[in-house]
């Protein structure tokens, strides 16, 4: 019987994280694992591969289209699709080969096999070939993360209506392909494949897309993406899906309650994951999860049962690898008697299509619910001179800030490095930085990051400099 301080079931993100700051903190630490690689989703069939294809496909698609304005003459540009998907494996192995670098650096053990609880400090373990162990610990963090979900009358085949892990591996890139569900997983893969010459249609629920970020962004998006080729149907409500000669059909109801019918090669059902606690015999230890399967769990992160503690997909809030990983580190040094903080409205949300979007902070839409007394500066990147060297003046910059007192309350943009510059504005939100504050602070010129500078004077009685 192997005996640890603390073991975490789950490698994603948070799983890692955890570990990892567990042993730096001395704990005897175990990590299990059902599968083979370590990394959970996001670094096998999730984040990783998924921006490894979206950069591919970017440079594809400025050789295509863009190089000529740039003064480079380049003939025949023509996709090698194995090749592409060859290259978003090798970073797959990569990153996940440096996990396991990390693991042994740490001196953690790696127990790979499906585990379940026994009682609160028993773990049974079983190995993909039947064999079984047992795993005896004081603290358990459950790290499961998520699946992808489905809607009723949509069933993934995995072949012709598929999830986002198929999705990073189709055989060949699809003429027509259906997407169904307008956040984040279902434009970064249908702005892959429609960058790589698909017809891709985007069908959503609801009547905005990117639901969770601000509205003026998910209005961007859906202009810039529509503007590169992206076919967008929202109000729009699923009601089918079939499969029929290496076709797919989708049927669904716009607000008219009109029936409206796509045809495509795929279908991408991308409608948000699921917590995935399955088969974890949470039962035996008196842990319920919630109707979305999610595990309640305090302000500590700690389970119903003192010592189970739970963080990343399987609890509530955002399902995001940064936060996961936030959320290891806090337990750890919790666990550890020190005294961590999370600050959930400073976990930016990033979309990573290009341009990008990215938001942290509330929303307007969160503030007027709130009949928040608020102000608002904005500054378009079509005014940035680094934007035009670059060819990437879509977008803008919104910062919302206290009326009275200038403390800045959210910021959002859409535009060029808009995943990297999201990290400024964390800073600001962290500090409780007013938009004086960042708009007094030089930022190097030309950068994108001047976008930030200008909004916060525009914040503060209209000052900006280049608009």
């Amino acid at each position: 019987m192997n005996k640890f301080d603390t073991t975490i079931i789950g490698s994603g993100p948070g799983g890692y994280v955890a570990a990892i700051r567990c042993a730096q903190l001395g704990m005897k630490t175990a990590l299990i694992e059902r599968y083979s690689t370590l990394g959970g989703t996001c670094l096998n069939v999730g984040c990783i591969p998924s921006k490894a294809l979206l950069d591919s496909s970017e440079h594809f698609e400025n050789a295509s289209k863009h190089f000529e304005a740039h003064g480079i003459k380049a003939e025949k540009i023509e996709l090698d699709w194995p090749r592409m998907r060859q290259r978003k494996d090798d970073v797959v192995e990569q990153t996940c080969a440096g996990i396991e670098y990390l693991m042994k650096k740490n001196k953690i053990t790696v127990i790979n096999g499906h585990a379940s609880f026994k009682d609160k400090e028993t773990i049974d373990v079983v190995a993909v070939d039947g064999t079984q162990q047992t795993v005896n610990t004081e603290r358990v963090i459950i790290a499961t993360g998520s699946k992808p979900s489905s809607i009723p009358g949509v069933v993934c085949d995995k072949k012709r209506i598929i999830t986002s892990t198929e999705a990073l591996s189709l055989e060949n890139v699809p003429e027509k392909l259906i997407v169904i569900g307008g956040g984040v997983i279902g434009l970064e893969l249908g702005s892959v494949y429609a960058r790589l010459g698909a017809e891709v249609q985007v069908v959503e629920f609801l009547d905005r897309l990117i639901p969770g970020m601000d509205f003026s962004l998910a209005k961007e998006v859906q202009r810039i993406l529509k503007k590169q080729g992206m076919k967008f149907f929202i109000s729009h409500a699923v009601q089918s899906a079939t499969v029929s000669a290496n076709k797919v059909k989708v049927s669904a109801l716009n607000k008219k309650c009109e029936e409206v019918e796509f045809n495509g090669d795929y279908c991408l059902v991308a409608v948000g994951r699921r917590a995935y606690t399955n088969k974890l015999g949470l039962e035996k230890i008196g842990i319920t999860p919630d109707k979305q399967g999610r595990i309640p769990v305090n302000e500590n992160l700690e389970t119903a049962v003192p010592g189970i503690y739970a963080i990343g997909d399987v609890v509530a809030g955002a399902m995001l690898a940064h936060k996961a990983e936030e959320e290891g580190t806090f337990v750890a040094e919790t666990m550890a008697g020190q005294k961590p903080h999370i600050n959930y409205k400073a976990i930016p949300g990033v979309l990573y299509t290009w341009p990008e979007a990215a938001g942290v902070g509330f929303t307007e839409d969160e503030l007027k619910a709130e009949n928040y007394n608020y102000k608002s500066g904005s500054f378009p990147f079509k005014a940035l001179g680094r934007a035009r060297a670059s060819m990437d003046t879509d977008g803008f910059v919104k910062v919302l800030a206290d009326k009275e007192t200038d403390e800045i309350l959210g910021i959002h943009l859409v535009g060029a490095r808009a995943a990297d510059l999201i990290a400024e504005a964390v800073v600001a939100l962290e500090y409780r930085a007013s938009a004086e504050d960042i708009a007094r602070m030089s930022h190097a010129h030309p950068t994108y990051a001047e976008a930030i500078k200008e909004a916060m004077l525009d914040a503060t009685g209209k000052r900006s400099i280049h608009m």
